[in-house]
């Protein structure tokens, strides 16, 4: 009875095991599709994270520029110097410039000198400024020009165009001399004519 008993037992686990051998295995999860979903969703978060930082960095610019102070504009009246279709002598006439921390008040004084108007001509008007420097310790203003042919004058012209630039720029008191040069290089004489002194004075 024993055996009997041993048997059925040996029977019974091994149709248990048949059972279990017969039950379907799980299919292994797509890993390929989750990586690509999980990669697209990173890419998604990423530029949804980008465009997020742009527009922040954006509105950041914005406020920045915003708070930034505009340069102070100041201006002033003077005397700029021009002559008439004679080129006899000199014609004083007030202009108001305006200057700022990034243009200075000889810039404006320069350009005010290459525009007249109500009949007047500027000597100066085809000249091209290239650098104004101005120093405060020596109070010497370094004007650097390059001088195209329609810019040169006769003898009487020269004269009175370095005279124009004399009393327009002598008229700010710290201006005390005024180098003039020419493409970089001190010249001997600006148009030929007249001797020209390094540096002008007072």
């Amino acid at each position: 009875m024993r055996k009997i008993a041993i048997l059925l037992a040996m029977v019974a686990m091994l149709g248990v095991a048949a059972g279990c051998g017969n039950k379907p295995v799980a299919s292994p999860p797509d890993n390929g599709n989750e990586v690509d979903a999980a990669m697209s969703s990173g890419a998604q978060g990423t530029e949804l994270q980008e465009v997020q930082q742009s527009g922040s960095g954006t509105d950041e610019t914005s406020a920045a520029n915003a708070d930034a102070p505009e340069a102070e504009v100041e201006k002033l009246t003077i005397q700029v110097y021009y002559t008439d279709d004679d080129l006899m002598d000199l014609k004083p006439k007030s202009r108001e410039i305006e200057f700022t921390a990034d243009r200075s008040k000889y810039e404006s004084a320069f350009e005010a000198l290459q525009t007249a108007d109500d009949g007047l001509l500027s000597l100066w008007e085809m000249v091209v400024l290239n650098t104004v420097k101005f120093d405060e310790t020596s109070g010497q203003l370094n004007l650097d020009i390059s001088l195209p042919d329609e810019a040169r004058l006769g003898a009487g012209g020269e004269s009175l165009a370095l005279e124009a630039l004399k009393n327009t720029m002598f008229q700010f008191d710290e201006v005390k001399q005024i180098e003039l040069t020419l493409d970089g290089a001190q010249v001997d004489s600006l148009m030929g004519h007249v001797d020209l002194e390094h540096p002008m004075s007072r």
